[in-house]
């Protein structure tokens, strides 16, 4: 007969993978993915090593389960805050949302948008890419629309502006090559990454639009 897991041991384990995740998460908050270590995580769980390989084959495994969650909450939030408004408010709330939350945690968000990670894991980068472009993209056409923005290639607008800002971020955040990072970056380069934003989708702020 087949072991079948009893609701205590189920519930158990599940708190167990729970505390694995949220540790790693901290670890990479603080330290990135290359200060990241399988036995780190269990460490700071409070788990043995070996319960971490219960859970996930590999360091690996591991981070590509907790960059798909954690993509997913930024995916999450910028097309949330992107939802309604003009053309103009929407673009603004891509940027503004993505910019500010990078910005607030800069460790974690080098390791998300530029630090050197396994082939698995990039994968889940492009995911939050093309997430992050689809936000943009509807944005520009909602823009077009309304008459705010000029007919263009959207995809083109989107895929530009996710390069751009992406850019820009990883200058200012620990581990870039410039190491320009302080704590009030955001002052400056959330408010001209909005007004780039806007001019490269064509919208001028009295209102009309680029010919």
């Amino acid at each position: 007969m087949a072991y079948r897991r009893t609701p205590a041991v189920q519930e158990r384990l599940d708190a167990q993978r729970e505390a694995i995740a949220a540790a790693a998460v901290a670890l990479l908050s603080e330290r990135g993915y290359s200060g990241l270590s399988v036995s780190a995580v269990a460490e700071r769980a409070g788990v043995a090593t070996g319960s971490v390989y219960r859970h996930y084959v590999d360091k690996s495994d591991l981070m590509v389960r907790i960059f798909r969650e954690l993509c997913g909450r930024e995916v999450e939030a910028v097309t949330s805050a992107a939802a309604t408004g003009s053309g103009a408010d929407r673009v603004t709330a891509v940027v503004d949302t993505f910019s500010r939350r990078a910005l607030r945690n800069p460790t974690l968000a080098y390791a998300l948008l530029a630090e050197p990670v396994d082939a698995a894991v990039d994968v889940e980068r492009l995911v939050l890419r093309r997430a992050f472009a689809a936000a943009f993209a509807n944005a520009v056409r909602h823009g077009i629309a309304t008459g705010e923005f000029p007919e263009q290639d959207v995809e083109l607008t989107a895929a530009a502006l996710v390069g751009a800002v992406g850019e820009v971020l990883t200058g200012r955040l620990p581990g870039a090559a410039d190491g320009r990072h302080c704590d009030s970056a955001a002052g400056s380069t959330v408010p001209d990454l909005v007004a780039l934003a806007l001019r490269a989708a064509g919208y001028l702020s009295s209102g009309t639009t680029q010919e």
